[in-house]
């Protein structure tokens, strides 16, 4: 699974999730992209399903790009345990998505063969997704 090899500081707060994505919101790398249409938590079990869903499906003829990455630790507390005594330990990160964000790309493959595989892997993501390309990238 994706995570941070290190970090400055080792809890977060949860933050603001709203507003529009104004960086990775285009294609860098490939020909197609997965763009969300959703603000959402997406965490690293989420993204690694997608990838290998997506690269299953293109059979050896793509390349994939990941554009989202989960830096984001999220705490729990266990089940049963009383109110108080601090922020819980580390369960998960997430990569924070928001709208027109660009998050999966594949380059080397026919446009149909993509498209199963995008839609392969917007099933294993929480959110809205579309498909876009280099002709029509909006």
């Amino acid at each position: 699974m994706l995570q941070p090899k290190r970090r400055k500081y080792i809890k977060e707060f949860r933050g603001r999730r709203r507003g529009l994505a104004t960086r990775g919101n285009t294609l860098a790398f490939g020909d197609f992209g997965l763009k969300a249409q959703e603000v959402a938590w997406v965490t690293s079990a989420q993204i690694e399903a997608a990838r290998r869903a997506a690269t299953h499906a293109l059979k050896k003829g793509g390349r994939v790009w990941i554009r989202i990455f989960p830096d984001k630790p999220i705490t729990s507390r266990p089940a049963g345990k009383r109110m108080g005594s601090g922020k819980g330990e580390i369960s998960t990160y997430v990569a924070v998505v928001k709208p027109g964000a660009i998050m999966f790309e594949i380059a080397g493959a026919t446009a149909d063969v993509v498209k199963i595989a995008f839609h392969k892997a917007a099933a294993k993501l929480p959110i809205a997704t579309k498909i876009v390309s280099r002709e029509n990238s909006s």
